[in-house]
């Protein structure tokens, strides 16, 4: 391809942005440009992100494309914000990738795009650019979103996407069992917007097809199931910036580093970390059983509370609960997460499981409390829970509120499981090999460089 310059083009959420950005950086270790599309309310939180590091490097090039949206908040809102995406995104970037082959050097001679934009496949196609789609959650998704058809001939979802009904299911004997009412489309929301991204993903598969690679930031040693039947996916995780020596870029908010600090305080294995993302929201009375369970725990704890996690929740309620715990417990906006979890104070982490924090949970063997809010993070937490056996799920009440006494119990429950512990443990060395030299996935990101270089 001569000299290689990519342009990476990640779906517009905090999940989605980080993995890529983390692919990007290994990429530009090995000499290769980037170009890394963001939409311009993203552009500019991941650059004041960035003010707080040493920045990305010169090898990567950050631009935007408008959104056409009117207010922050409508970015939180998925399916307005997926919609005016892909609405104003084809047409500039392929506007984009002509600016840019228009000079003498420098062309682009790949593109990398998220699933979600499986129409860059077809402009990257049509112009004989390469091609690689790219996987930011498990290679499971991948594996549902492709067996669609199959989901529909065996009566579990009509062909609009709607669930007929709920069973436990699998894709083959050699994948573990699944909920049909966890398809990531059917548990992201009403119905409109379970048919929005539903026909998304049916036209997202056509285009995929187009690739030339199918990256997936996951192991063989997490899914083999998944990998043996779907041989086309590519698995090149963890991607961490840990594996790389680095720092984590692609944060949409500025990480605060006072809590390591913290943390150094703290006895070994004694805290609870606490972080729920990027989209999770709490109303009143859950906020409140999660506050007074962790003050019920008797443990030191971390928490990570965004400033948009509490809408609805009483300020006076918010400070009281910080001026109640300052002895023991610590509460950022945003932490370093990775840096958070290689610490030797924490002892467990209670988390939403959205992939991203799941790959860095398990590649520091740590136990997980399962949150799940949203999209595949009920399917993370069955792998957590009942494959991997690395942590527990909470049980709601009849309200569907996970009660203080709940998650004291729970978090008793798993400090005091040995077996939990020893399989993180185990999980984690499996995960390291495979991004050491030798490793499948160091291998698989070794060959996908050399074919970008070819």
């Amino acid at each position: 391809m001569g000299n290689p310059h990519i342009l990476a083009i990640p779906f517009p959420a905090q999940g989605h942005v980080i993995p890529l950005m983390e692919l990007s950086q290994y990429l530009a270790k090995h000499g290769i440009r980037i170009t890394f599309v963001n939409t311009e309310g993203i552009q500019k939180q991941v650059i004041d992100a960035l003010a707080t590091k040493d920045g990305i490097g010169n090898q990567i090039h950050l631009v935007s494309i408008q959104d056409g949206l009117e207010s922050p908040e409508d970015r939180y809102q998925l399916e307005k914000h997926a919609e005016s995406v892909l609405k104003l995104f084809p047409k500039k970037v392929e506007e984009l990738i002509e600016q840019i082959n228009a000079t003498d050097s420098d062309k682009i001679t790949c593109v990398v795009a998220d699933l979600m934009h499986g129409w860059a496949m077809e402009i990257a196609a049509a112009k004989g650019i390469g091609r690689a789609a790219f996987c930011a959650a498990a290679a499971t998704q991948l594996a549902i979103r492709s067996s669609i058809q199959k989901l529909i001939d065996n009566g579990i979802i009509d062909n609009d996407g709607t669930l007929i009904k709920e069973q436990m299911f699998q894709l083959s004997t050699t994948m573990s069992p699944m909920n049909t009412a966890h398809f990531a489309w059917i548990s992201i929301g009403n119905k409109e917007v379970q048919k929005f991204f539903f026909e998304n993903i049916v036209r997202d598969n056509r285009s995929i097809n187009l690739s030339e690679w199918l990256l997936c930031n996951s192991t063989y040693d997490l899914e083999p199931g998944v990998f043996n039947l779907f041989p086309k996916i590519i698995p090149i995780g963890p991607l961490l910036a840990s594996n790389r020596l680095g720092d984590t870029a692609g944060s949409f908010w500025p990480e605060d580093f006072t809590c390591l600090e913290w943390l150094d305080q703290q006895l070994q294995q004694s805290v609870i970390y606490v972080a729920f993302g990027s989209m999770t929201i709490f109303n009143q009375t859950q906020f409140q059983e999660l506050a007074m369970g962790l003050e019920l725990s008797n443990k030191p704890f971390l928490v990570v509370v965004r400033p948009d996690i509490t809408k609805g929740i009483n300020d006076a309620y918010l400070k009281g609960f910080q001026e109640r715990i300052t002895t023991r417990g610590y509460i950022v906006s945003w932490a370093p997460q990775q840096k958070v979890l290689e610490h030797p104070s924490i002892a467990c982490f209670l988390s939403h499981c959205g992939w991203n924090s799941t790959m860095e949970g398990i590649s520091n063997g740590v136990p997980f409390l399962c949150w799940p809010y949203f999209g595949d993070q009920m399917n993370n937490e069955n792998y957590i829970c009942n494959v991997w056996k690395v942590g527990l799920g909470f049980n709601r009440d009849e309200r569907g509120i996970i009660t203080r006494e709940e998650i004291k119990t729970k978090v008793e429950e798993l400090l005091n499981n040995e077996k939990c512990k020893t399989n993180a443990l185990d999980l984690k060395e499996r995960l390291m090999c495979s991004v050491r030299e030798g490793g499948r996935s160091y291998n698989n990101l070794k060959h996908f460089v050399e074919w970008l270089k070819a």
